[in-house]
């Protein structure tokens, strides 16, 4: 086997990047306070094709050095917003027929691998702060609540590990076979 050459990657450019078809997944990020995790959530989302990211609270916005040393340049091709508070757009998108769901340990979450996403929904994954995970009044708000199953002594994962696995494992679910 032979390592491919970026020219041999086949990516698109940031203009096809904006006209291709969306994954119906929007991020929403709830008070981070990392601004490398930020970068590292646009970097995931614009490989997966994702539709939008919110960034609420404190979570910082682009343009930042810091973000950006993460991101390689997926500010600029990602769509995101800033919206001040994650209980207002939660009851907007949802208002707007998005299903919402908390990335959380909860009590009667579903597990991630249990999840089954339906045809023709867009979600909306909200994503909590650092130390304090999504904020309750979120949760409660929140259509569903998903857990990440981990079986080690933590039971904690840094956010932009959560971002992918989450992303990657729903992507995949709801990729038309072909």
């Amino acid at each position: 086997m032979r390592k491919l050459k970026n020219s041999e990657l086949d990516r698109l450019s940031v203009n096809d990047f904006k006209e291709v078809a969306k994954t119906p997944l929007i991020i929403i990020l709830d008070n981070i306070r990392s601004l490398n995790n930020i970068g590292s959530v646009f970097r995931t989302s614009d490989a997966f094709l994702i539709e939008k990211i919110y960034l609420c609270g404190i979570t910082a916005t682009p343009p930042h050095k810091d973000i950006h040393k993460t991101a390689l340049g997926s500010t600029e091709t990602v769509v995101w917003e800033y919206v001040e508070n994650t209980k207002t757009l939660v009851d907007k998108l949802k208002a707007d027929g998005v299903k919402v769901c908390a990335i959380e340990q909860a009590e009667n979450a579903t597990m991630l691998n249990d999840f089954a996403p339906q045809q023709q929904t867009t979600y909306a994954l909200v994503f909590g702060n650092e130390v304090k995970g999504v904020a309750q009044e979120v949760v409660n708000a929140s259509d569903l609540v998903i857990e990440i199953p981990q079986y080690g002594t933590k039971h904690s994962l840094n956010i932009s590990v959560s971002v992918g696995v989450v992303i990657w494992d729903i992507f995949s679910k709801m990729k038309v076979k072909s």
